[in-house]
């Protein structure tokens, strides 16, 4: 993963564990992978957290191995109970978005 700005770009390659299955012939990367680059971007921004909750979470079009997204997020609320919204992009096109927020204790 590359950070431009706030902005953290990556690349799901080929080889990746979860393709195979998702979907043969035509591998489509995995919601879960999305939200997992965009775990590790909050994650960077804010340092290791406990726990987190996604409240909200649109997936809009598919990720295909080998193209390049980027993860933007924007703080909303500071700790406790830190809140950011995130959008994850393929050039200008919106592939995923919505909320991560630290989890009650």
């Amino acid at each position: 993963m590359a950070t431009e700005g706030r902005d953290v770009r990556f690349v799901i390659g080929h080889d990746h564990p979860a393709l195979p299955g998702h979907f043969p012939g035509r591998p489509v990367v995995p919601g879960v992978v999305l939200l997992d680059r965009v775990l590790e971007a909050v994650e960077r921004e804010a340092g290791p957290l406990r726990a987190l909750a996604l409240p909200q979470v649109k997936f809009l079009q598919p990720l295909l191995p080998g193209e390049e997204a980027r993860v933007e997020l924007e703080p909303v609320a500071a700790s406790p109970g830190a809140r950011w919204r995130f959008r994850v992009l393929r050039g200008d096109a919106l592939l995923a978005s919505g909320d991560v927020a630290e989890a009650a204790s």
